[in-house]
């Protein structure tokens, strides 16, 4: 697999991130709720950081370790952007972002369903997850949404500003959508 793959929805089409897309990636995440609602997310949100993190994306597929996509409309507008990194024993980790004035459309959920179809599909997981904020019960929903189920709450997983976050755990597996 050489080629970035495209996949297409109803909606939307889901590709590769390229350089024409970093302004409006640094657009999008200079709000500071991306930080405060991700663990790997900095603010502020620099154009260093959009080529830093396009580079180890590229990096992440060529070495079939990360399949990162871009988030589009029909039109071609970025609006987000969602991936799926391989963490080993044939599982995957989901994860995703969506530019502000794109939120409460369906847009995540729409895409996440394709990506979690290719993740069994086309790179053969047995089992994808992701994890969140409980302070973000939006993005729990999602997950939701998208068939996953709670599996664990991991205590004390992350620790962000000084403070232990307790961080539920929603996995799905191949078996489930066969």
């Amino acid at each position: 697999m050489n080629d970035f793959p495209k996949l297409e929805t109803e909606r939307l089409i889901l590709d590769k991130i390229t350089m024409d897309d970093i302004p409006q990636i640094v657009a999008y995440l200079q709000n500071k709720v991306f930080s405060d609602h991700t663990s790997n997310i900095p603010h502020p949100y620099r154009k260093e950081d959009a080529e830093f993190w396009l580079k180890l994306s590229a990096e992440a597929f060529k070495n079939r370790k990360g399949f990162t996509f871009a988030i589009r409309d029909k039109k071609g507008k970025l609006l987000g952007a969602i991936g799926l990194h391989d963490e080993g024993s044939d599982k995957a980790e989901l994860g995703y972002w969506m530019g502000i004035p794109n939120w409460n459309k369906g847009y995540v959920t729409e895409a996440a369903k394709a990506i979690i179809d290719y993740g069994f599909r086309e790179l053969n997981f047995n089992k994808i997850f992701a994890t969140y904020f409980q302070y973000n019960p939006a993005s729990g929903k999602v997950l939701g949404k998208i068939g996953m189920k709670k599996e664990a709450l991991l205590k004390q997983h992350l620790k962000k500003n000084g403070k232990y976050y307790d961080i539920p755990m929603y996995s799905i597996f191949k078996e489930d959508i066969d």
